[in-house]
């Protein structure tokens, strides 16, 4: 497949994920949609239960997290310190199920945005890497 002759930068490069996503106002809605449908979807019940009652700190961690991993300012860290994303979720167990209606919550809010086609399945397809990662880990730790 020849390059493409766009001048849009590549997304994965510098901050040009992070400004398709729309800065961290787009993150931010981004973040409310994929919480909402959490807690509507019948098939993420099982993964909102893991949520304390309250999301309004998950959100923020999640915003701040994605800005940092899109290419934008590193909010997470300066907020709330380091994270190795699947360390930290090994806590509970993340198994296959889990992780997919994680991504089907996200793949719905993704939708919901004004991002181009490309952007939002270059996202997802993203997403899915830490998605495995973390049932790699849950599972090594809780077999």
């Amino acid at each position: 497949m020849a390059p493409s002759m766009s001048t849009t930068p590549s997304f994965g490069t510098g901050d040009a994920s992070y400004l398709a996503a729309g800065g961290i106002d787009g993150l931010r809605r981004l973040v409310d949609d994929f919480y909402r449908l959490m807690d509507e979807l019948p098939e993420a019940a099982d993964l909102r239960r893991l949520h304390p009652e309250s999301l309004e700190q998950s959100r923020d961690k999640l915003a701040c997290f994605l800005s940092g991993w899109l290419g934008g300012p590193k909010l997470f860290s300066e907020k709330y310190g380091s994270i190795a994303i699947p360390s930290f979720h090994a806590q509970w167990p993340i198994d296959q199920a889990r992780a997919d209606a994680w991504l089907l919550c996200m793949a719905r809010a993704i939708a919901l945005q004004p991002f181009t086609p490309e952007f939002a399945e270059y996202l997802l397809a993203q997403l899915r890497v830490p998605a495995q990662r973390v049932v790699q880990a849950s599972r090594a730790r809780h077999g």
